[in-house]
């Protein structure tokens, strides 16, 4: 099982602001999603840690992936304005980002 690392931290904050902004969605958004005690990055990954120590990587991917689906199900749900390019991606494939950190993350696991 991989360990919880400033590195991974670090790349875990890079992976969420990335798929914050493909999203269309703040931190405020994740904030809310993970009930989190401030919308600050050290509370939001307080939060994931806590996930990654009660399961590890496939848990705390599980856990964003239904992040991802709760947001897909209630579009109307505070967001960022989308640019036409974004909402066109964003609705041919909702959980692309998600889904290939799990298939990654499985592919770690069995390899």
């Amino acid at each position: 099982m991989t360990r919880w690392s400033r590195d991974l931290e670090d790349d875990l904050a890079a992976l969420l602001k990335d798929w914050l902004k493909q999203q269309g969605r703040t931190q405020s958004d994740l904030r809310r999603s993970l009930r989190a005690t401030s919308t600050r990055m050290p509370a939001l990954m307080e939060v994931l840690e806590r996930e990654h120590v009660l399961g590890g990587m496939p848990r705390l991917a599980a856990r964003l992936c239904s992040i991802e689906a709760e947001w897909a199900a209630n579009p109307g749900a505070p967001a960022l304005e989308d640019s036409g390019a974004n909402t066109s991606q964003n609705s041919a494939d909702p959980f692309g980002q998600l889904d290939l950190l799990l298939r990654e993350i499985r592919d770690d696991c069995t390899g």
